[in-house]
């Protein structure tokens, strides 16, 4: 069932990096349910699949990638493979995401602060710079990036992931100062506690430990 004449996306093109599950999933739905046609970007292959089964189903063209987004080799010729499918890209959300629950900076290893920084910060950053290269040139689009709670009050428990994600609100702003003159929105959302596959080992952990 399509939504309201208000929110008709019918001839867009949305990208929702992350869409194969929690949050990203909702958000490929619901820009499906729109009118849009949607494209996917996850790494695990079957949860990619299942969630291209759902788009299908709402009846608007949709398209599933397998992307690694810490591997920067893939990111152009999937952004190629999307805009050569689907059409120019008109959305992007910029949802994927890692968390390490390493407990503190005395715990983390670099690799793991490398591997989160990486997905959630410089894909962000790359994506969408891949993005907006083809938004300038039609001078229209959006970019929304996924925050986080911990963008503004971070967390002892995941140093890496609240560095990024307090990042991608700076990102954001200084993207939207630049792209504005090209009419593109760009804009940050900064959920709060849901329940997704990734808040599990978080949803179990003590609420003092999550607060210190």
């Amino acid at each position: 069932m399509k939504t309201s004449s208000l929110f008709d996306l019918t001839g867009r093109v949305a990208i929702v990096t992350g869409g194969n599950g929690g949050i990203g999933r909702g958000i490929a739905a619901g820009f499906a349910a729109a009118g849009a046609s949607v494209a996917i970007v996850g790494r695990n292959e079957e949860k990619n699949q299942r969630v291209l089964s759902e788009l299908k189903e709402i009846g608007n063209p949709a398209l599933a990638i397998r992307v690694d987004l810490s591997n920067r080799n893939e990111l152009e010729p999937a952004m190629d493979k999307i805009e050569g499918e689907l059409g120019p890209v008109g959305i992007l959300v910029n949802n994927a995401g890692i968390v390490s629950l390493s407990g503190g900076v005395l715990e983390e290893s670099a690799e793991d602060w490398d591997s989160v920084v990486e997905t959630q910060l410089n894909a962000v950053f790359l994506f969408s710079k891949l993005a907006a290269r083809s938004m300038v040139e039609r001078k229209s689009g959006k970019i929304i990036n996924i925050g986080s709670m911990y963008s503004y009050f971070g967390s002892g428990l995941a140093p890496s992931y609240s560095a990024a994600k307090g990042a991608i609100i700076q990102l954001t702003k200084s993207m939207a100062i630049e792209l504005a003159p090209n009419n593109i929105q760009v804009n940050a959302i900064a959920p709060g506690w849901i329940e997704t596959d990734m808040t599990v080992p978080v949803r179990a952990t003590p609420r003092e430990l999550l607060n210190s």
